[in-house]
């Protein structure tokens, strides 16, 4: 209980969470930022952690010129890359005796069956897509390790997402940042942006129950 209570108090204070590490860390920040991406990605114990509400506030703050729009851009995406390419070849070692286990305490087997769903749909392209879908993201990776998936394709799909997940959600903090009602209403801007970056899951759940129930 204590674990979720700061979990969302990190999404409602992003802001000052963010801006206490670069008062206390100054450059470290980078560091911190681009680990939180890396397990985000690399980690299928982690899919909880921030990701497009993590990028969009870092992005902000390089809009209000507390960090380099560039450095981020570059860590960020090599923390992206690096974390898909972990997760990847742990799906390659271990992911068929993970499909054969039942749930525990920090494994969910229903995440791995809905990103199987979603690779059925999207074929390889998943790695692209699924920058922009929590768990899925997290978990797209692995099942394409787990599928044995080419590393020269899965890579070139890997560096793509990376590059526009990272991109496009910094873009938008950056932008966004330099209009002043943004700027006043910073965790409001915060939670539309948790919104949208949870909307896809919200509509593949509800997918989901219609499919049951029509069943």
């Amino acid at each position: 209980m204590e674990m979720i209570r700061q979990f969302v108090d990190l999404f409602l204070h992003l802001d000052k969470h963010l801006g206490e590490a670069i008062q206390n860390y100054g450059t470290w920040t980078y560091g911190l930022l681009a680990l939180i991406v890396f397990c985000e990605t690399g980690l299928v114990v982690t899919p909880i952690l921030p990701g497009d509400s993590l990028l969009f506030a870092a992005g902000l703050f390089a809009g209000l010129g507390h960090l380099n729009i560039w450095v981020l851009f570059g860590s960020l995406t090599l923390a992206a890359v690096l974390g898909d390419t972990l997760n990847y070849h742990i799906g390659k070692f271990i992911g068929p005796k993970v499909f054969s286990q039942e749930d525990s305490r920090i494994f969910k087997k229903a995440y791995l069956e809905k990103t199987a769903r979603f690779y059925a749909k999207y074929g390889a392209k998943t790695v692209v897509l699924a920058r922009f879908v929590p768990i899925v993201r997290t978990f797209a990776p692995f099942v394409a390790g787990v599928g044995s998936m080419e590393y020269p394709k899965f890579l070139a799909y890997n560096v793509i997402g990376a590059v526009l997940w990272v991109g496009i959600c910094l873009a938008a903090g950056f932008f966004l940042g330099g209009i002043e009602v943004v700027r006043e209403n910073f965790s409001i801007a915060v939670l539309a942006v948790i919104f949208v970056s949870i909307l896809p899951a919200l509509v593949e759940m509800a997918s989901a129950w219609r499919e049951r129930k029509t069943a």
